[in-house]
């Protein structure tokens, strides 16, 4: 059996394929179809690719989603005796409504890991918490948002005003935004885009020091794999929509409903990569398409290494 790494090219491929495909409907203000078409173009990438794969967290149950849906079986290997056994966490399209808007941010993005090393859980909500490695140990999801920008203060020696928080702009927030202002801190809002938002405040160089509030599990899987390579800080506590939601991930998180997820838990094993292709300009540069040829911007992000690979790909059309 192989390593996830050993497969990066494919997933690689995947998540090129997937920007290829959605960034055709750029601006068009069909965020579905635009949607529908990186998930066909990232399905079809995974069935030719050697392993025994997956999708632990995607785009939601086999009844909502007919591609790429939680427990869906992945790549040509299958039930085969000695494949490689690896789970996805899986948005083909992160940011549908900015593609659809040709806004910046949307991604095609997945993270990858050993069979049963991904939280597998519905497709519901996630209170996050996100931050670099200068704040790995300082910050906690449980400690409240006061008592966070208090520790950022001291370790990261700045004033409140200049301690930077981003978060989704949603109605469900506004409590967060008043204890934000309460101290003083930046508040920064993202109309979506969790997963930028959170490897932004994991990375040294980004505009943001904090990612706070709730967003979808999936990307809370995809952002902690990445964290774990970049050394950050990621915790999350998954948010249910319904009774029918919570009473089904009782049956796959052994009834630990309100456990408080660290990137260790959410992504088990250090044998994990992150991919991600960008769509429109953001956190990657988007889809350039010029003549007969398209050229896509990615990043590789190798948990075991902790090194994170940026390349530029041109392939004909």
């Amino acid at each position: 059996m192989g390593t996830t790494a050993d497969l990066a090219h494919h997933f690689m491929e995947a998540v090129d394929q997937a920007a290829i495909a959605s960034a055709a409907w750029r601006g068009l203000g069909d965020k579905n179809a635009a949607d529908d078409a990186a998930v066909e173009a990232m399905r079809r990438t995974f069935d030719n690719v050697p392993f025994d794969g997956r999708v632990a967290i995607g785009e939601g149950e086999r009844d909502e989603a007919p591609m790429l849906y939680i427990g869906e079986p992945l790549g040509s290997m299958v039930g085969q005796i000695g494949a490689t056994k690896i789970d996805i966490a899986v948005d083909p399209l992160e940011c549908t409504n900015n593609c659809a808007s040709n806004s910046p941010n949307s991604i095609a993005v997945l993270a990858a890991a050993p069979r049963g090393t991904l939280l597998h859980a519905p497709d519901c909500y996630m209170d996050k918490i996100a931050a670099g490695p200068a704040l790995n140990g300082h910050v906690s999801l449980d400690g409240g948002v006061a008592y966070n920008v208090e520790q950022a203060m001291h370790v990261l020696d700045r004033p409140a005003e200049d301690i930077r928080i981003v978060a989704l702009e949603r109605d469900r927030h506004k409590n967060l935004y008043n204890e934000i202002k309460a101290t003083g801190a930046q508040l920064h809002l993202m109309g979506d885009g969790d997963v930028s938002g959170a490897l932004w405040a994991a990375k040294d160089d980004g505009p943001y020091d904090m990612l706070m509030g709730i967003g979808a599990a999936p990307e809370g899987v995809i952002s902690a794999t990445a964290i774990r390579g970049l050394g950050g800080v990621f915790e999350g506590r998954l948010v249910f929509r319904s009774d029918e939601e919570e009473a089904r991930a009782a049956t796959m998180v052994n009834d630990d409903l309100t456990r408080l997820w660290k990137a260790h838990d959410l992504c088990q094993s250090e044998d994990a990569i992150f991919a991600a292709a960008g769509v429109c300009d953001g956190y990657l540069p988007g889809v350039v398409v010029a003549g007969d040829s398209s050229t896509t911007y990615n990043e590789l992000i190798d948990v075991t290494s902790r090194t994170v690979v940026r390349n530029e790909v041109t392939r004909p059309l």
